[in-house]
Formats: structure tokens, sequence, C-alpha cells
């Protein structure tokens, strides 16, 4: 590995980390701080906490979605947009920081890492009763990480193809 792709990957792998600590900060804390003390007590009451998260969240799949749809607002197209666009980064990076596009960065390795970033952080939200849970969440932000794959996919492809022409008429 040249020393300028190991410069590439480090510098993709700090941007990763910048938009995960993002990701958490905008789902988690909507933009507030991060108050470890007000963590800590509330995952103190962490049991009656998923209760009445559960109780007050969205369970149901699609049902989000439909209402939304029926009752259109401002908010609930940025909520519904923003689920989408803030997991598009997260498909690019896993298929720009996976070898050769498997694993991670495979269309399938994408759908699995997004549903289960997703999860954790509707899991979270519920535990530490700040956000609400909501199951179309889940599907919305794992068709943004599906996104993002197909939007970079291409790319990759075209840069993966030059770069093979490029070496082959080196030899």
């Amino acid at each position: 590995m040249s020393q300028a792709h190991k410069r590439t990957t480090y510098g993709l792998q700090v941007l990763f980390t910048v938009y995960v600590y993002i990701l958490f900060k905008i789902i988690l804390f909507k933009f507030g701080s991060m108050d470890l003390p007000f963590l800590w007590q509330q995952l103190q009451d962490g049991p009656g906490n998923v209760a009445a998260s559960l109780q007050t969240g969205n369970l149901i799949p699609l049902a989000t979605l439909a209402d939304t749809y029926h009752h259109l607002t401002t908010n609930t197209v940025v909520n519904f947009l923003g689920n989408i666009a803030l997991f598009i980064p997260y498909g690019i990076f896993l298929v720009l920081l996976s070898p050769n596009g498997k694993g991670s960065g495979s269309f399938t390795g994408v759908i699995l890492w997004s549903f289960a970033l997703s999860a954790v952080l509707e899991c979270s939200q519920a535990v530490f009763y700040i956000g609400t849970f909501d199951v179309d969440d889940l599907l919305l932000n794992t068709f943004g990480g599906m996104l993002g794959y197909m939007l970079i996919r291409p790319i990759m492809m075209i840069y993966m193809t030059g770069r093979q022409g490029f070496s082959v008429t080196q030899k």
C-alpha cells in the first residue's frame, strides 16, 4: 500500500469518525450539548424510560410514513428527508472504507450496517428517553445508507476500471 493510499485511508477514517460523532449529536442530542450526568441519570431510570418510550413511539412499520403522507407539514417533510439524508454519507463511507467493495461495503453489508447503526440510535433514544423510538426511522435511515451506496458505487466502478486500465498500460 502506497504512502498516498495510507494517507487517504487515514483521512477517510478521520472524516468517518467525525461524521458518526455528528450523527450521534444530531439524532440523540438534537444539536445540544452531551450532558453526561443527565445521561447517567436517564440510564439509571432505564427500564421505566424504555417502557415509556415504547408506549409513545411507533412500533408499526410504515405508520409514521403514512401519517406524514396524509398530514404534510414542513416539519414532517424535514424529518422524513432528514432521516434519509443523514445516512447517505454512511453508505458512502462504508463503500470507500471497505477493500474492493466487499464486506461492509457490499450492498448487503451497507443495508445491514445502516440498519444496525440506526437500531443503536433508536434504542439509545428509548433507553436514555431522549427522543422517541420509531421503526420507520430504521427504514428511512437504512434507505439513506442504500442511497449512499447507489450514489458512490458507480463512481467507484469507473475509478477502479480507470486504475486497472492505467496499471495495465504501465506494465
